[in-house]
């Protein structure tokens, strides 16, 4: 990849935005330096790629806030690198992730570092993934502001359409048409479900390209296994190596 590229991957509750970003990882790992960002409290993205991080940007701020020594301790240091510090690593990707907010209801704070987090390390890596949480809200906090494309994961229900335009109106609020690309990817497609691409083409977005329904992504969720371990010829890692040309931010 010639320069770091930043993709946002966002969409409702449920749509398979995990499960993307992953399939995205197990593709590109081996020729590209990827930093993938869980950027939804509950962690999903950890368990999806079998890895954990040293400890989550909430520990970090948690840390920060309540021992002294621990402000001492970096006070010489420059807060890059002490996020760099609870990176996790696995195998030809690292891993940050946003953690529990610091107090009920509030992510206000999580929220800051993990934006700093993502403008001053992405420049290390060739991709950034950021597996955002549900909905549009780290969008209007400009978490993904720095990000080249967003991804809006749907699937067959006018729920995750309707989703899908709240965070595209959001996202031009916020950053008017910064991005270079904002598209759809259609998950869980049943072929012949016209109406949700139609609902899907009258939001004038573009559509990346379509997932069908995969029984190997409920197989290694039930039994806990990383979905980095799904074989090549799976139906959804064979439509998410299509979907990656059409996005164009690599040269897969």
């Amino acid at each position: 990849m010639s320069q770091s590229r930043i993709i946002g991957v966002t969409g409702k509750g449920g749509s398979g935005k995990t499960a993307f970003v992953s399939i995205v990882v197990k593709l590109l790992s081996d020729k590209t330096r990827i930093l993938a960002i869980d950027g939804d409290s509950a962690g999903g993205l950890s368990y999806a790629l079998g890895v954990k991080p040293n400890k989550t940007i909430g520990d970090l701020r948690g840390e920060l806030i309540d021992n002294p020594e621990v402000r001492k301790g970096i006070e010489d240091t420059h807060i890059r690198e002490v996020i760099t510090g609870t990176l996790g690593e696995g195998k030809g990707f690292s891993f940050l992730s946003m953690g529990r907010a610091e107090g009920p209801g509030c992510y206000c704070g999580v929220n800051d570092l993990l934006r700093y987090g993502i403008e001053s390390l992405s420049k290390r890596f060739d991709l950034t993934l950021i597996d955002c949480e549900a909905g549009p809200e780290q969008i209007s906090r400009r978490i993904v502001q720095k990000a080249d494309t967003l991804v809006v994961i749907i699937d067959n229900s006018i729920r995750s359409i309707q989703v899908a335009e709240v965070i595209r109106n959001v996202a031009y609020d916020v950053q008017g048409k910064e991005f270079d690309k904002i598209g759809l990817v259609v998950n869980k497609y049943i072929k012949g479900n016209e109406v949700v691409v139609e609902a899907a083409k009258q939001l004038g977005l573009q559509i990346f390209g379509y997932i069908p329904e995969d029984p190997n992504i409920k197989e290694y969720d039930s039994r806990g296994k990383s979905l980095l371990e799904l074989v090549d010829h799976s139906p959804c890692v064979i439509a998410v190596k299509d979907i990656i040309r059409n996005i164009g931010s690599t040269s897969y």
